[in-house]
């Protein structure tokens, strides 16, 4: 097994949170929080990595509200610069567990999706000729399991 070390410095370097802001930032440059964020950016991220470095670093509370598209669904929003954090910690996680994921983990995954996890699937379906349990009590049938991708679209 690998060890890894120094990755809380690089957790805490500057160059990983000015990363982090570019990936937390995609796709909303012209929110008001990231703007507001943005006009102080070297100190805000001068901040953080501070609040890290001290261990003083803390979450601030979720902000919860409900969309309907076309479902209703409770949605908790992390704060921007928590948001900022967590690319930053993925920065420094992501190649090292990435790489120990077995090939049909699709949750998550850069390059793999809904899609692509569908047509898994479904190749395996057509494997399994029997998937009743009375067929195991004759002798040796092949019973398959589906876990579902997300246990949170429930209700």
């Amino acid at each position: 097994m690998q060890t890894y070390t120094e990755l809380y410095t690089g957790l805490c370097s500057y160059g990983n949170l000015e990363l982090a802001f570019i990936k937390a930032r995609k796709g909303k440059t012209q929110k008001d929080y990231v703007i507001e964020f943005h006009s102080n950016l070297e100190q805000n991220l001068r901040q953080l990595k501070h609040e890290l470095e001290t261990f003083t670093y803390h979450l601030a509370p979720l902000t919860t509200f409900l969309i309907r598209d076309p479902k209703t669904r409770r949605i908790s929003a992390s704060h921007f610069r928590d948001r900022v954090i967590h690319h930053a910690l993925c920065n420094i996680i992501e190649p090292i567990l990435e790489k120990n994921f077995i090939y049909d983990s699709f949750a998550n995954q850069k390059g793999k999706g809904t899609h692509l996890a569908i047509k898994r699937f479904e190749k395996f379906a057509r494997q399994v000729r029997y998937t009743g349990y009375p067929k195991l009590e004759r002798g040796g049938g092949k019973v398959s399991f589906c876990l579902p991708t997300s246990i949170m679209d429930t209700p």
